[in-house]
C-alpha cells in the first residue's frame, strides 16, 4: 500500500522528532515565515500577518487529511523546540511520486537539522511505497541544491519563469531521485 495517511507518522532521528503539523504549529511558524532571509528562496514573500500563516498552516493540516501530503513539525528530540517543517507534498498514488520541501528557522541554519529531516522522509517515502521523489529550489539557492545533492536528488531541468516573485520572474531548478 502507498501511504497509508489512516494514522500520521511520527519520525524520529537521532536529534530530531517529526511529528505531524497541527493549527497550533502557526504560531511557530509565523517568525520564520516573516523573515525575509528564510523566505528569499520561496515562492511568496515573507509574511508578516498571522492570520495568513495560520491559512496555510490549515490547508496544509487539510491536505493531510485528503492524503495528498505529509507535513511535519521539526522538533528537537529532547527539549521539543520547533526548528520548522518538512513535507511530502503533490502525493501521486498512481504514478507512486511526491514532491519534498522543508522550511528552517534561520537560528538553526548550518546545524546539520534539514539533513538530518530530510534523510528521514526520504526514507520514510521508500518505505511507504514511492518510487519518486522531486524537489524544486530557485536558481541561486545554493544550501537547499547543495543538501539535494548530498541527499542523492539529480538535477532534471530548469523551469525558466516558473515563479513570479517581487514583480520579476524566477527560474527554479528540478530535482528527481529515484527510490
Amino acid at each position: 500500500m502507498i501511504l497509508d495517511l489512516k494514522r500520521l507518522p511520527i519520525l524520529e532521528t537521532e536529534r530530531l522528532r517529526l511529528e505531524p503539523l497541527t493549527a497550533g504549529d502557526a504560531a511557530h511558524l509565523y517568525p520564520i515565515m516573516g523573515d525575509p532571509e528564510v523566505m528569499a528562496y520561496w515562492d511568496v514573500p515573507e509574511i508578516d500577518d498571522p492570520d495568513v500563516v495560520a491559512e496555510i498552516v490549515n490547508g496544509q493540516v487539510e491536505g493531510m487529511k485528503s492524503g495528498r501530503a505529509v507535513h511535519w513539525a521539526m522538533r528537537t528530540l529532547h527539549g521539543r523546540d520547533f526548528l520548522g517543517s518538512c513535507d511530502l507534498s503533490e502525493i501521486d498514488r498512481w504514478n507512486r511520486r511526491a514532491e519534498v520541501g522543508f522550511v528552517l528557522g534561520r537560528e538553526a541554519w548550518g546545524q546539520g537539522y534539514a539533513l538530518e529531516a530530510m534523510r528521514t522522509v526520504v526514507a520514510f517515502a521508500a518505505t511507504s511505497g514511492l518510487r519518486k521523489l522531486t524537489a524544486r529550489t530557485h536558481l541561486g539557492n545554493r544550501r537547499s541544491e547543495s543538501l539535494l545533492e548530498k541527499l542523492g536528488f539529480n538535477e532534471e531541468g530548469l523551469l525558466r519563469g516558473h515563479i513570479l516573485k517581487d514583480g520579476e520572474r524566477r527560474d527554479c531548478r528540478v530535482f528527481g531521485l529515484l527510490l
